[in-house]
């Protein structure tokens, strides 16, 4: 037997047969959450950006990442001042080579001491570009790693809220769409347990899991 489909009769000779399919098939998308609204959905707000501000941890993480960048700033311009030395001493053997009176013995020797520093000198330019590419991955990736940490304590603070209170749906008010426009166009205030959060989370001897903690280090040696 073969494989049997069934067609309406009055599918083929219907032209508006499909067009009140789909009408039937959207009133009844809106059905359920028209019935689901009416037994009384119980539902809260949470501004996760102001959450994230506010928690003092946030703050913390943002004065170790910052640490963290002026440390590193700092070694760069040692790199680079060492750089500039190495520079300034190759320029100041090429004046002299230049000299007249310099020796034919004397002007191969510092002839070959600039050729040396020359080549030492392309060795600190591979290094401080390996050391610059380096360590802004590692910042960035120490950032990424502190923002997730402290993200996932704000979520388990509201999940746990919203356990408790028994929530049907918790919308995020700082939340935007591709267009730009807020995607909770508007929700009562009353709704909001921002405030709850943010004082949980900053509440003292309270002590959620710490974020991740950075890994950081110089790979290149510095010159």
């Amino acid at each position: 037997m073969g494989l049997e489909v069934y067609t309406d009769p009055n599918y083929q000779s219907d032209p508006t047969f499909m067009k009140k399919l789909i009408l039937v098939a959207v009133l009844s998308a809106f059905a359920l959450p028209a019935g689901a609204f009416a037994q009384g959905l119980k539902i809260g707000t949470i501004d996760m950006n102001r959450a994230f501000k506010e928690y003092n941890k946030t703050k913390d993480a943002e004065k170790k990442i910052n640490d963290a960048k002026d440390a590193a700033k700092k070694e760069y311009d040692d790199r680079a001042d060492s750089y500039k030395k190495a520079l300034d001493e190759i320029n100041k053997l090429n004046q002299q080579l230049e000299a007249p009176a310099l020796s034919p013995d004397a002007k191969t020797q510092k002839a070959k001491d600039r050729d040396e520093k020359i080549a030492s000198i392309k060795n600190m330019e591979r290094e401080i570009n390996d050391f610059r590419q380096t360590r802004e991955k590692q910042l960035q990736e120490q950032a990424v790693r502190m923002r997730d940490g402290i993200v996932k304590e704000i979520s388990d603070v509201v999940m746990t809220k919203v356990k408790a209170s028994n929530m049907d749906l918790v919308f995020d008010t700082s939340g935007v769409s591709l267009n730009g426009v807020p995607t909770v166009m508007f929700a009562n205030p009353q709704m909001d347990f921002t405030n709850e959060v943010v004082a949980q989370l900053n509440k003292p001897g309270s002590n959620p899991a710490p974020a991740a903690k950075s890994s950081a280090s110089p790979t290149a040696k510095k010159p």
